[in-house]
């Protein structure tokens, strides 16, 4: 299999459901102006797969965080997609997202990619090769098809975010 993709790194995995409180465990809301300090306690509270690491403990960056079904699901706290990014994680995978979620990760500059995870299991090394709608599972030699994103989205996300995004194309209206 050849990539073209964004780069290797492993998937950890977790289940359906991840919620926002989880992602961001609430005891640490009095962080949320420091994100270099709430990064540290990304996803603490959520359960890895197959594992009783930490994901904070394990994971690297250019990592991927990969999920079940409706990711983000909860509070529309923009800090949860920010300290995903933040803590060095390149995409995340998952069956589906939580609508505030999804378009709080555009917002953030955070790619988020709906395919079938059920073909990641914990530890594969992954890569997603965006120009095919492809996340490559190389420890399984399987490519797993996604959809692209909108065209406006894929700007947004380009620019590092909506707010980069603004300030980039002040007065400028982009075609679909």
């Amino acid at each position: 299999m050849t990539t073209e993709g964004m780069g290797q790194g492993i998937a950890w995995k977790f289940g359906d459901n991840i919620s926002t409180d989880q992602i961001v465990p609430s005891k640490y809301f009095h962080l949320r102006t420091n994100l270099p300090e709430l990064t540290k306690h990304v996803l603490e509270d959520a359960i890895l797969l197959h594992t009783t690491e930490k994901f904070v403990e394990v994971m690297s960056e250019g990592d991927y965080v990969v999920g079940g079904k409706n990711f983000g699901l909860g509070s529309s706290r923009e800090h949860a997609p920010a300290i995903i990014k933040a803590s060095g994680v390149r995409v995340v995978l998952a069956k589906s997202f939580a609508r505030i979620f999804f378009r709080n990760s555009i917002n953030v500059g955070l790619l988020v990619i709906m395919c079938d995870t059920d073909l990641i299991a914990p530890k594969d090394v992954i890569d997603v090769d965006e120009k095919n709608g492809l996340v490559l599972n190389l420890s399984q030699d399987v490519c797993i098809p996604f959809y692209s994103l909108p065209t406006i989205m894929i700007h947004i996300l380009n620019a590092g975010g909506l707010i980069n995004f603004v300030k980039q194309n002040q007065g400028l209206v982009l075609p679909n």
